[in-house]
């Protein structure tokens, strides 16, 4: 098994974009790309090429209707798949599934022990939701992932973190009431800060009330903030029914993942083409470059004892 990180690159992966003046333009990956080559990692990177989702590999996560609907609106090349925000650009349907499908080469590549660590830019598209796309996201490879690691390789019980600045709402919701999929969301409070949602009091439904977690932060929060907001979940947080932290010590016959996360720091330059550039992704597993918002990745070992699947910026398998 390599110890490099894994690194997807390709213009699969570059032409998941909406253009200028779009905030989320087609410089993201070549950008991320340049950045990657200055840092200076030669061995400890190497290279795989995306591929694309099938419609089946969709519809684990996603409608037939909505599915559909985006197929349409992409064969247009007009108009918007939402309320305004997220373009209906012509060839967006296969530009989407190839981050899908790039995300579910990452996951396998860690499952089948041919990395170790593995990194996917362009990818953790959050907001969209199992009906509807929103917030530029058109597919969610997220939601996707963890709906794949299911029925691939039966593993049913889920951590999912996301530190993203905005909540991941699609995921949220798409899994409110799902009790085996445990979630824990940091984000800039939705009173002030696209998409509104992600208050404290948004715990999960039903049988899964009190497997959900978010925590708005103020805006302006510093890393020391973030830290410290995340110190004291893992201290006070349960599981429900269990003495010990979500994602510390956990029965290994209930195959209850185990996250890590890494913490951003924003070094944002002024131009624009530059804006994602700037963003340093500091991990326990390994040090990569990744434009904030534009990158995700799944931490998962395999086997009897607990699953560890990490839906932050560096895909590792311990």
């Amino acid at each position: 098994m390599s110890d490099s990180v894994l690194v997807y690159k390709g213009d699969a992966l570059a032409n998941y974009g909406f253009g200028d003046p779009h905030p989320f333009g087609f410089d993201r990956h070549d950008v991320f790309q340049d950045e990657l080559k200055s840092a200076g990692f030669d061995g400890a990177v190497k290279y795989g090429s995306p591929r694309r989702a099938s419609v089946d590999d969709l519809l684990l996560f996603h409608t037939a209707d909505y599915i559909d609907m985006v197929s349409k609106k992409s064969s247009e090349g007009r108009g918007y798949l939402d309320d305004g925000d997220t373009p209906a650009m012509p060839g967006i349907f296969d530009a989407a599934s190839d981050v899908v499908g790039t995300m579910l080469a990452a996951v396998d590549a860690v499952m089948d022990g041919t990395t170790k660590r593995a990194f996917v830019p362009i990818a953790g598209l959050h907001h969209a939701g199992r009906d509807h796309a929103a917030g530029f996201c058109v597919f969610n490879d997220l939601g996707v992932a963890v709906e794949y690691l299911r029925k691939k390789y039966g593993v049913q019980r889920i951590a999912y973190v996301d530190i993203d600045a905005h909540h991941g709402d699609g995921v949220y919701y798409g899994f409110e009431d799902d009790p085996d999929l445990i979630f824990a969301d940091l984000h800039e409070d939705g009173r002030y800060l696209y998409p509104g949602t992600g208050s404290a009091e948004e715990t999960g439904t039903g049988k899964a009330k009190g497997t959900k977690l978010n925590i708005p932060m103020p805006p302006g929060a510093t890393d020391s903030d973030f830290r410290a907001a995340w110190a004291a979940w893992k201290v006070s947080s349960r599981m429900p029914g269990r003495s010990s932290s979500c994602f510390n010590a956990v029965p290994t016959a209930s195959k209850v993942t185990r996250l890590r996360i890494s913490v951003t720091r924003n070094r944002r330059t002024p131009m624009r083409r530059r804006h994602y550039a700037g963003w340093r992704t500091n991990t326990a597993m390994a040090g990569s470059l990744a434009p904030e918002g534009a990158a995700t990745a799944v931490s998962i070992s395999p086997g009897p004892g607990p699953v560890l699947c990490s839906l932050s910026p560096t895909l590792t398998r311990q």
